[in-house]
């Protein structure tokens, strides 16, 4: 037998082309699950092609570049690749990390300070105490008239407006001694005088705390020339004999902070002989004795035959030193020598004052 013409025996199955193609392909599925294993497939895939395959030079370092690329290519889609060579982290603990990353860069949100209620205090402090909180002010009048506001001091405030993100708070103010409007801009609500002509002086008061007017700011005068006016201590005392008059102003007027409000009252009790109010202030007297023309009235009368004895009595009122009852000390009085007595019952005389005019002085 020609040993040049016998054929060549057939190669194993594992050292053929198609073998070593499919385990270079193998490098590329196994790397995709796991790199490790897809590595030790690559090794073994590049012993085969150098080894067992009848490939030439060229093409075994092609395919050795191949099963390099092929590894990488089968990691890198299974996602097995990793620049740190550690495993990379859940999905929700690179969520965490990304929450907690953006808190500690982020800056902490200021607490949100909120402006205290200042209503009530006057205007120069509430804005003081407002500053030293942090916030800036603004003032205006809370009155439909817009007044400009000159002396904080002497203004109330009745509303304010803050914006705790601005830090901003306005302020609307009245005087201090006016009322607060029922809203910011509104009329002032003055209260109204109310009809006190005829009352007792305990009832009167009554009325007017009731109207809402302050009774110190009420005035009180006397009706008759020969009484003296009481003061609100004095009137409030003996309240069921003191009486209206008259009154200022009229009833259903506006009391506001410059009205003036007087009460003139007269004084009278059941033992007196005249119980009613007269006509017009200041134009008689309660007692006629205390009239200074009283006497030459009298002596005139007495030329006429109308009194006898050289005494007569009018209102209570004597001639000749007689007595004329309750006097009032340091009123005008006739005639001289006459008698009375006051109302805590001091004895009282008819003499000369010292204007040099009769007036009623303790005996």
């Amino acid at each position: 037998m020609n040993p040049y013409n016998t054929p060549a025996p057939p190669r194993p199955w594992w050292k053929t082309t198609p073998a070593v193609l499919g385990l270079l392909a193998l490098v590329a599925l196994l790397g995709a699950f796991s790199f490790g294993l897809g590595f030790v497939v690559m090794i073994a895939a590049m012993v085969a092609v150098w080894v067992l395959s009848p490939w030439r030079r060229f093409a075994k370092l092609g395919a050795t570049f191949g099963a390099f690329l092929l590894l990488a290519v089968g990691a890198g889609l299974g996602g097995q690749l990793d620049e740190s060579g550690t495993k990379q982290p859940d999905a929700k603990a690179r969520e965490d990390s990304k929450a907690s990353a953006e808190a500690a860069s982020s800056p902490t949100p200021a607490k949100v300070v909120k402006a205290a209620d200042y209503t009530g205090k006057p205007l120069n402090d509430a804005e003081k105490l407002a500053r030293s909180a942090g916030f800036t002010t603004g003032h205006h009048d809370a009155a439909e008239d817009d007044r400009s506001i000159i002396m904080r001091s002497g203004w109330t405030v009745c509303f304010q407006e803050a914006d705790t993100t601005a830090k901003t708070v306005d302020f609307a103010a009245v005087k201090s001694n006016e009322p607060c409007p029922e809203k910011d801009g509104g009329p002032l609500p003055w209260p109204k005088m109310p009809d006190v002509v005829g009352a007792t002086y305990n009832t009167a008061t009554k009325d007017l705390k009731q109207a809402g007017i302050d009774l110190d700011s009420v005035t009180l005068d006397d009706v008759y020339l020969d009484i003296d006016t009481p003061i609100a201590e004095e009137a409030a005392e003996d309240g069921d004999e003191w009486r209206v008059c008259f009154q200022s102003p009229d009833e259903g007027i506006k009391v506001t902070s410059t009205t003036t409000v007087s009460l003139d009252l007269g004084r009278w009790s059941d033992a007196d002989l005249v119980q009613d109010c007269p006509k017009a202030k200041d134009t008689t007297y309660k007692i006629p004795a205390n009239d200074p023309d009283y006497e030459s009235d009298n002596s005139t009368s007495e030329e006429d035959g109308s009194t006898g004895g050289g005494s007569s009595s009018s209102s209570g009122g004597s001639t000749g030193g007689g007595s004329v009852g309750t006097v009032h000390p340091g009123s005008f009085c006739s005639p001289q020598g006459a008698t009375g007595v006051t109302k805590a019952g001091t004895p009282m005389v008819c003499g000369p004052g010292s204007d040099g005019r009769n007036r009623w002085r303790s005996s």
